[in-house]
């Protein structure tokens, strides 16, 4: 457990150290053991059908569910006195990050385990535990999630689908249409969204065969063709009372509270997704020749490996400090507690802001991995005979998955800013320091026997350009400010990047003393690279928030501390990104 339990956010306005952070060094055997397991399985059972699950052999992706279910891998999250393993977020994140070398096939285990699953652990009745859980976790029954709707995507509260109490008082008559529902095809459990009389927006647990469900054809996809994405049909479909999910118009919790795990293992997928993409770029620069040499070998295709190898380091650091965040959160509650899902689930809550960091965060250092490494194919990048356009087709679905990267970029100040006028967040405090220090002169001094002190002392300053940021935002603007989007969007970037620098910093100053001097090297490149390109967007954002935000003399004051304390010395950056590309090119691999 770490030194101290964080609260959400908290990171924006006080220190962290290394003993604050887990890392994927902190992982225990048995972890690496359930790791290594979850790729073992995708190398032998997943990837020599992966042709027939992309021409839609869904029966294969059953039987493969099953085979998962067999090897524990769709019980992590299950409580023990229904057969789960209830382990801990950081080893299904590591289950997350190993299985997405599945490629489609990870779509449906995701939907299935996250989703599919954790509505009817967290809400479902003792009832509905005993009849549903055992085959869900099992792989006997797979699942699905059927919240969005044609015309309700980022709107889920504006959905249509109506539910009506039957005569006998035995049923709820539901009718409407959802769309874009992973494994609905073949799914036997789904649980849909629908109002009760329109009004009560309310969780249900449908069954497949029940009267007036249908499937949909398969939507024809640009990627990850080989999941099955469907429409639900419901036509008076007839769903017995017993199976209301949660409380009556308290769908709403269920919605929301299990789309923040869906974002932070996302996180983790596609972390594992870009590092399987990366080794397949790097092997592939090895190989190709141009002008008679690899191409490996050129200055502009070393500094695209590197730049990947430091944005995967960082992601990676980022997806498990969350990790260790929640842990520890969710262990301080004792599981004899009262209504200890409530719990549990605001456990989760609390960091709801640090998911949709992940979520965008990771998402978009996977579209950025996957461009490179079709650029590195050239041509060949194009044609399917090459994992590279698969790479790159699947990978866009994820800035839109568990909440779009701007519906989720919008979550994190708005969350920031409610948190703040309830009292959760000293905000205003902490934002009313930074104005004082925007007067003062400049006194950062680096001590140069403290391992990364360049970049703790730019670190501390991105947070007070963010506070600086968002107090003028909200100075100015007052409730209105969540209705100012521009402004919201551009401090969301300065708040993601402060978290993703300091997650990068503070593990490899954690690992640092246990590493040969190699090692050592390697890590210190990806932190000196990933640092000076994410500051540069950092100040960006800053100085756009900015310009949206003041004019005159303000604008002029405030551009001026948004330069003062995005200021970072990146000295020998040319050097470091060429050492960590030749370590990355030797081992044909990403090597951390």
């Amino acid at each position: 457990m770490a030194a101290k339990l964080f609260k959400g956010a908290e990171y924006l306005i006080t220190g962290v150290t290394k003993d604050d952070i887990f890392t994927p060094e902190d992982f225990t055997d048995e972890q690496r053991q359930i790791g290594e397991t979850t790729e073992q399985f995708v190398i032998n059972d997943v990837l020599p059908h992966q042709e027939e699950i992309e021409n839609h052999d869904f029966d294969r992706v059953v039987s493969l569910m099953r085979r998962c279910g067999e090897l524990g891998l769709l019980m992590m999250d299950a409580p023990e006195e229904y057969g789960g393993l209830d382990l801990d977020k950081a080893t299904s994140m590591l289950a997350a990050e190993k299985i997405s070398l599945a490629g489609s096939f990870s779509v449906a285990y995701a939907a299935h385990t996250g989703i599919g699953t954790l509505p009817l652990v967290y809400y479902g009745t003792e009832a509905q535990k005993q009849k549903y859980l055992g085959k869900i976790i099992s792989g006997e029954w797979t699942s699905a999630y059927c919240l969005t709707e044609p015309d309700s995507g980022s709107d889920a509260l504006g959905a249509k689908t109506n539910a009506v109490l039957s005569e006998d008082g035995k049923y709820y008559i539901l009718n409407g249409t959802k769309q874009f529902i992973t494994n609905g095809s073949f799914a036997n459990l789904y649980t849909v969204f629908a109002k009760i009389d329109k009004v009560h927006f309310t969780a249900f647990l449908v069954e497949r065969t029940f009267d007036g469900v249908t499937q949909g054809a398969e939507e024809k996809k640009m990627g990850i063709k080989g999941s099955s994405t469907t429409q639900i049909i419901l036509e008076n479909a007839r769903v017995p009372v017993e199976n209301v999910l949660g409380e009556i118009g308290k769908g709403h919790k269920i919605a929301f509270n299990v789309l923040n795990v869906g974002r932070f293992k996302l996180g983790a997928a596609v972390t594992g997704a870009a590092k399987n993409a990366f080794s397949v770029g790097v092997k592939y620069a090895n190989m190709r020749k141009q002008f008679g040499t690899e191409i490996s070998s050129f200055g502009a295709i070393k500094e695209k490996i590197a730049d990947m190898a430091a944005s995967l380091f960082a992601a990676e650091s980022l997806v498990y400090r969350l990790a260790g965040l929640i842990d520890d959160r969710l262990a301080t509650i004792p599981k004899d507690t009262p209504n200890y899902y409530d719990a549990y689930q605001q456990g989760i809550e609390e960091y709801s802001i640090e998911c949709a960091i992940a979520k965008v965060f990771c998402s978009e250092v996977l579209a950025r991995v996957v461009d490179e490494v079709v650029q590195i194919h050239g041509g060949y990048g194009f044609i399917q005979d090459y994992p590279a356009e698969r790479f790159y087709r699947d990978e866009r679905i994820n800035r839109i998955f568990e909440g779009t990267n701007e519906i989720n970029r919008l979550l994190i100040p708005g969350t920031i800013l409610r948190r703040a006028m309830k009292g959760e967040i000293p905000l205003q405090q902490s934002a009313m320091k930074a104005f004082e220090s925007l007067m003062t002169p400049s006194l950062d001094e680096l001590d140069d026997t403290v391992p990364f002190a360049a970049e703790k002392v730019l670190i501390a300053n991105l947070k007070k350009a963010f506070l600086v940021v968002a107090g003028s935002g909200a100075q100015k603007f007052m409730a209105t400010i969540k209705d100012e989007q521009e402004i919201l969007l551009a401090a969301a970037d300065v708040a993601i990047n402060i978290f993703a620098i300091e997650s990068a910093v503070l593990r490899a100053e954690k690992i640092l003393p246990s590493l040969s001097d190699n090692r050592k090297a390697a890590v210190t490149a990806a932190v000196r690279s990933f640092t000076f390109e994410a500051a540069e967007r950092t100040t960006t954002a800053a100085r756009k928030a900015a310009f949206y935000i003041e004019e005159g003399d303000n604008l002029t004051m405030l551009l001026a501390g948004i330069r003062r304390f995005t200021k970072y010395d990146a000295t020998g950056l040319l050097k470091a990104k060429r050492l960590l590309a030749d370590a990355c090119i030797e081992a044909e691999k990403y090597i951390f």
